[in-house]
């Protein structure tokens, strides 16, 4: 099997690893949801040694995780967790969590279901770091994400770009308050929200 590849994750990880060694100077434990095809689990773990990277993703991607996983052999990468929000979750430690371009993948519920999960397993002042595009107040900010969004739909009704809105309220429902949403390169955005220290639920 050769290790798959996703051309965007190396137009994206650049810009994206400037944000994060930002925001994650002072953290120990990743867990990235929707870890795809395993690149930037390796491009982000080998430029941040201090973070241990916890990889994820549903049963058909964990394979390929693993050859990049294996490839790279970093010590600070432990074996991808099978994690799929139709199923239950696995026990996980972390302080802070990533996921990149999934959003838009996964359907509503699973949207919903992802938050109220870190809401009860998210620790007090936790990160949740989200890239990918979005709309506001329901609109699309540019032609080409309202092109990319009915071409995701055209292939999955359940799927498309989501509401910064809608998000955020299931984040302040879990406990997680808007730390930052910046702009990113190709009309993404990088959104991290931060759990209060009182905020266990």
């Amino acid at each position: 099997m050769d290790k798959p590849q996703a051309p965007a994750t190396d137009r994206n990880r650049e810009p994206i690893l400037a944000v994060l060694q930002a925001l994650f100077a002072d953290r120990h434990a990743v867990l990235e949801i929707g870890s795809g095809t395993g690149q930037h689990a390796v491009y982000f773990a080998r430029a941040m040694p201090w973070l241990r990277w916890q990889s994820s993703d549903v049963a058909s991607n964990l394979p390929g995780i693993r050859l990049w996983l294996q490839e790279a052999g970093l010590a600070n990468t432990p074996e991808p967790k099978l994690l799929d929000l139709r199923q239950d979750w696995p026990e996980l430690v972390f302080d802070t969590v990533f996921s990149a371009n999934t959003l838009h993948i996964m359907g509503w519920p699973q949207v919903q279901r992802l938050f109220a999960e870190l809401g009860r397993r998210m620790p007090p002042a936790g990160l949740l770091t989200v890239y990918g595009p979005f709309n506001y107040a329901g609109r699309f900010t540019s032609d080409s994400n309202a092109a990319f969004d009915a071409s995701l739909r055209a292939g999955n009704p359940s799927s498309g770009l989501r509401d910064f809105e809608a998000v955020d309220a299931l984040a302040n429902e879990a406990g997680l308050r808007l730390l930052e949403d910046r702009a990113m390169p190709a009309n993404n955005r990088c959104i991290t929200w931060r759990r209060g220290p009182a905020d266990r639920g």
